[in-house]
């Protein structure tokens, strides 16, 4: 179901759908600069193209042509040097939210997360210990 809400570019008050999340006239400057965007980088010379050099050449902001990739609408298996930053770190990535290093780093703050509450949960099991009475 649709839901009513203010565009994040514009502000101005537009009905959401899966296609789209910001107001019709957002969306077709939103196309506009997609088609820049992919009119230079599908060029032959300018696909190698980095991030800097697509912002520089095409002046659409990098925010914008990071949420093209995100989406899917840019393919990054045909562009090589693009990519988007890492959530934790900001290290250039092409897949996931995370870079391999942090992955593994989170990966590793979890187990060791698991492994403190398993220890905690075996103490506090010693602790209960169990206590007969004896009854006459």
């Amino acid at each position: 179901m649709a839901e009513l809400l203010n565009c994040p570019n514009c502000g101005s008050i537009f009905v959401k759908t899966n296609l789209r999340d910001v107001c019709e006239a957002c969306y077709k400057e939103e196309e506009k600069a997609f088609e820049t965007v992919y009119q230079f980088i599908r060029k032959r010379e300018n696909r190698t193209a980095t991030m800097l050099q697509v912002v520089d050449a095409t002046e659409v902001e990098e925010e914008l042509i990071i949420k093209f990739i995100k989406t899917g609408r840019l393919k990054l298996t045909q562009f090589p040097n693009l990519g988007y930053p890492c959530a934790k770190c900001g290290k250039l990535i092409r897949e996931a939210r995370l870079c391999s290093d942090c992955s593994v780093e989170l990966q590793s703050q979890i187990k060791e997360h698991e492994n403190e509450e398993d220890r905690k949960r075996e103490i506090k099991e010693r602790e209960k210990g169990t206590y007969y009475t004896h009854g006459k």
